[in-house]
């Protein structure tokens, strides 16, 4: 049996969540190997001071069954950055599943692998899915045909647990489940914004607005080419 083959594409200030949340539960995932992909083989900064080292290039990747692109404020670079989108559009032709967690979506996005898709992306920015050709569906894990999509950060667990049951059943995801414990019973129900108080909504204005311009900026900058 050959291997199943998973590419996490990196870039610099991704969500390291984003990433390794999937990853984790992936590379569980019988007769698999996971692939760490980058533009060159330098450790690669996250978001939260951890770097990430790839194991791949994307001269030398393989071609891959699966490849999964995480978000991060490092996005908008990732989207305008040819080489990444041309990697990931290249990738796409032939792997099963072209999946996304988070703002990883606008990536795919920029390879123009959302047109006429429904998809979902973190909650901050599903209204930005109309300008790469998307229809926003509301839940954590969207998928249509090849392509799945992931909500904010923690969903790509859920993401990663969805493609490990098609593939390879749901007592084998739900082995990987328990063995990760991922029975999450958070402190607060403050997840999503709907059920989030309005403090912890007003906290965090500032942070997205800013960043959805930049995202917008980027956006209008790959309709307007």
């Amino acid at each position: 049996m050959s291997l199943f083959n998973v590419g996490f594409v990196i870039f610099p200030q991704l969500t390291q969540l984003d990433f390794t949340g999937p990853l984790q539960v992936l590379s569980r995932l019988p007769q698999s190997k996971m692939h760490i992909v980058a533009k060159s083989e330098a450790p690669v900064p996250s978001d939260c001071g951890l770097s990430l080292v790839p194991t791949h290039t994307f001269a030398t990747c393989p071609d891959l069954d699966l490849i999964c692109i995480p978000g991060g404020f490092g996005v908008c670079e990732a989207m305008e950055d040819t080489e990444t989108v041309d990697f990931v559009r290249r990738q796409a032709r032939a792997a099963k599943y072209v999946t996304s967690v988070c703002t990883g979506a606008f990536v795919l996005g920029a390879a123009g692998l959302l047109k006429g898709r429904r998809a979902t992306t973190h909650w901050a920015y599903t209204d930005l899915l109309p300008l790469v050709g998307a229809t926003h569906e509301r839940a954590r894990v969207v998928k249509d045909g090849a392509i799945i999509t992931a909500g904010g950060v923690t969903s790509g667990i859920d993401f990663g647990l969805t493609v490990v049951a098609e593939l390879a059943g749901e007592t084998t995801a739900q082995a990987i489940q328990l063995s990760i414990e991922y029975d999450p019973h958070p402190p607060f129900d403050a997840g999503h914004p709907d059920r989030a108080s309005q403090a912890a909504r007003q906290a965090l204005v500032g942070r997205y607005e800013k960043s959805r311009q930049a995202y917008r900026t980027s956006l209008d900058r790959l309709i307007a080419q």
